[in-house]
């Protein structure tokens, strides 16, 4: 598999077991606080279906990780820790006590021939090319404001191809000025609901340059 494959479609295959119920529920607590108005186009049901935060520089007591020449900035809360990742990308996941991945954040620069116009198809596209025996997309909504740029951002849940486990995502390809990069935010389908409110608030935080 290429580094840029891997980049693209990075999520760890394992699934959230039972014992990670009582971390979950910790997540959900800080989700809910952290949680800001929608951003996106006013009263629209993508906008709803993202249920993404304002962009707004991340809480304190976060952590950041700066991509390779300092293209981009990630954001992740004090429940994750960098994991390893593709060179010059950068990866963020909180772990249940059995090394199972509760959440999973990443930041890559662009790879290739991704764009504002084509991200949603580019993206379910690599999913299936690489890990997801099925991708669905669920939503899409293009001129996200971002810290330095705009994005168009893709939700969509697929099934892996190894052990069929079922992740939702939000993965959003981001313009700066100068640069171009992707931010991916994942979890197990089964804790989504209780998570993205974290995982947006680190979508909002992503600084691009």
């Amino acid at each position: 598999m290429s580094d840029r494959r891997r980049a693209i479609a990075s999520l760890p295959r394992r699934v959230v077991g039972t014992a990670a119920v009582g971390v979950l529920a910790v997540a959900a607590v800080i989700a809910g606080v952290l949680a800001a108005s929608a951003s996106g186009t006013s009263g629209s049901s993508p906008a709803r279906a993202f249920g993404l935060p304002a962009a707004g520089s991340a809480p304190a007591g976060w952590h950041r990780a700066t991509l390779a020449g300092g293209a981009a900035v990630l954001a992740y809360p004090p429940v994750m820790q960098l994991v390893s990742s593709d060179r010059g990308a950068a990866s963020a996941a909180q772990l249940s006590s059995s090394g199972e991945y509760l959440l999973y954040l990443n930041a890559t620069p662009k790879q290739g021939d991704e764009s504002l116009r084509n991200w949603p198809q580019f993206r379910l596209g690599h999913l299936t090319d690489d890990d997801a025996s099925s991708a669905h997309e669920l939503a899409t909504i293009s001129g996200v404001r971002f810290l330095g740029g705009t994005g168009t951002c893709v939700k969509d849940d697929y099934v892996t191809k190894v052990g069929a486990h079922h992740f939702t995502e939000i993965a959003c390809f981001v313009q700066g000025r100068t640069s171009a990069s992707v931010i991916v935010a994942a979890a197990p389908t089964a804790s989504w609901a209780s998570v993205s409110g974290l995982l947006g608030r680190a979508i909002a935080g992503y600084v691009v340059r």
